[in-house]
């Protein structure tokens, strides 16, 4: 059996000092210290073989961010690690204490193709593996052929670009190769129209509030963030039809039954199909056969991703994880989901999640007074499976 972690983690604008990233947005010598030891400090904590970063403006900073990990680490093992020859030095609690340093981790990294001057940057992503890539990370943000979708007598919706880039790695692990997705879908903020040209869209001026232009804003990122899942899903979909597990891991922007993150995780069966009227049906008593349902049944079942969190919920007395909290409303929208390798009720699976975990006590809701004092941390909880593999044959 081979055990490893894998986690996702959005930093929160991690670029190095005096970088105006957004406008008027940099930090200082001291913010950027900080933000840096305290990234470091959960990356330490968690210790994870496999981590997804979200927002991530430049690769240097993030591996300063994991050198002054590695540097804890190994003060903490050299204090908490006993001596090879003490008779005690083999307990497994030891082999769970120990910080493996990310020094020999090769770390993938996807720049974002809409990054742009200081005060108009955009993040990228990046996967950091102990365990190694097989072949070369892929990129999906600038689509070869378009996403074209008809809306009949309507017209119809045509995006060229993501947002952010998806990620794409292979990992080795135990005898198997996994693929991992990382993904950063388009956020709720609005995306105001501009036809005019002027400095700042028009829905924008809050001294001349227009509600609908600004539903319509909210509109135009849900329908791209819906976009933005379905050709992560098209990605998924040709993995799980060469055989390949998946697991796919980052902010999705939206909870676990939000449409756009159903179209990434696929439709969820329905009982029985054969209590239901076919497609075709000629007549009101014409209902898919017995056989049919076996067949639908597993189709939609080989393609279909289930989430992590809900796994270890079902199974334990948990009843609440949250990765963000705004406004009052605490909710999960950092995923990460996995396809049916990993069911444990699988026959054929090829390994199970044995444990999940989320790091979100530092998060404060936004209207909250102490909030404006954590704007540094990340305000995303970070999660973890906890995985173990069946050894290959």
């Amino acid at each position: 059996m081979t055990e490893f972690t894998i986690a996702s983690f959005n930093v929160k604008n991690l670029i190095e000092t005096d970088q105006e990233y957004y406008k008027f947005e940099r930090y200082t010598p001291e913010e950027h210290a900080w933000k840096q030891s305290w990234l470091a400090d959960q990356v330490l904590t968690m210790n994870a073989d496999i981590i997804c970063f979200q927002e991530i403006f430049s690769q240097a900073a993030l591996r300063d961010v994991l050198a002054e990990a590695d540097a804890a680490g190994i003060a903490a093992n050299d204090a908490n690690i006993p001596d090879p020859s003490r008779r005690y030095a083999r307990k497994a609690i030891f082999r769970k204490l120990a910080y493996e340093p990310y020094a020999d981790a090769p770390l993938a990294f996807a720049a974002n193709a809409n990054d742009g001057a200081p005060g108009q940057r955009r993040p990228g992503l990046a996967v950091v593996s102990r365990h190694g890539f097989v072949g070369q990370p892929t990129i999906i943000q600038d689509l070869e052929t378009p996403l074209v979708i008809p809306f009949g007598a309507d017209g119809q919706f045509v995006m060229r670009r993501l947002s952010r880039p998806i990620l794409r790695v292979r990992v080795p692990i135990g005898g198997q190769i996994v693929t991992v997705f990382n993904c950063h879908l388009k956020s709720k903020l609005g995306e105001f129209d501009n036809p005019d040209g002027l400095p700042v869209p028009p829905a924008a001026d809050l001294t001349n509030y227009d509600p609908a232009a600004r539903a319509l804003g909210s509109l135009r990122a849900g329908l791209r963030r819906m976009a933005e899942a379905w050709v992560l899903r098209r990605a998924i979909i040709d993995d799980l039809e060469q055989g390949n597990p998946v697991m796919v891991l980052g902010d999705f922007n939206d909870g676990e039954h939000a449409v756009s993150t159903e179209i990434i995780s696929g439709e969820a069966p329905f009982k029985n199909y054969a209590w239901m009227r076919r497609h075709d049906a000629k007549h009101s008593g014409d209902r898919y056969k017995d056989h049919e349902n076996d067949q639908i049944q597993a189709d939609i079942t080989r393609f279909r991703l289930h989430s992590a969190e809900k796994l270890f919920v079902r199974k334990s007395a948990r009843d609440m994880v949250y990765t963000s909290a705004f406004g009052g409303v605490f909710e999960s929208i950092d995923q990460i989901f996995m396809s049916h390798h990993f069911l444990p009720e699988n026959p054929d699976r090829i390994g199970q999640m044995s444990y999940f975990s989320a790091l979100n006590d530092h998060l404060t809701d936004g209207s909250h007074p102490e909030a404006p004092y954590n704007k540094l941390a990340s305000d995303h909880g970070q999660i973890m499976a906890h995985m173990t593999l069946r050894d290959a044959e």
